[in-house]
């Protein structure tokens, strides 16, 4: 089987209350379909880095509390890439700011859990807001 290359990318799920943020991706992969915000790792740059990086370019808004949750792999070959992509999820809290779509995002908003079970959304999006915002609305460990 061919080598193929990997490419490092990051996405945020920032958490406000009880709700995450998402933004609806104007272009591939995913374009039409709800996501956190991130994008591709730049040279030099570490992973939290380029997170902060992306959230800001894509939708204005800050966050602290970096903190990696899962890596994904993407295959690439699926919507016709010629690498993957090693995503690295990462979590953080709300610091300021109205979100406001930027860059490759169409639309950037504040959503609870009930709210998305009926949005189209990307890959894991639901799981790790499940795993960020507890199962239930309101419920709190």
């Amino acid at each position: 089987m061919e080598q193929r290359k990997i490419i490092p990318a990051v996405s945020v799920a920032v958490v406000r209350g009880g709700t995450v943020l998402l933004v609806k991706r104007a272009r591939a992969p995913s374009q039409g379909l709800y996501a956190y915000p991130g994008g591709k790792v730049e040279p030099g740059e570490t992973l939290a880095e380029a997170a902060a990086r992306e959230l800001l370019e894509e939708t204005g808004l800050k966050a602290t509390g970096y903190r990696p949750l899962r890596d994904i792999h993407i295959d690439g070959r699926a919507e016709n890439h010629a690498v993957d992509y090693l995503l690295t999820v990462f979590g953080a809290a709300y610091a300021g700011g109205e979100p406001v779509a930027n860059d490759d995002a169409e639309t950037a908003a504040f959503y609870t859990l009930a709210e998305m079970a009926g949005m189209p959304l990307a890959g894991d999006v639901f799981s790790v807001a499940e795993a960020l915002l507890g199962p239930a609305q309101g419920a709190r460990r």
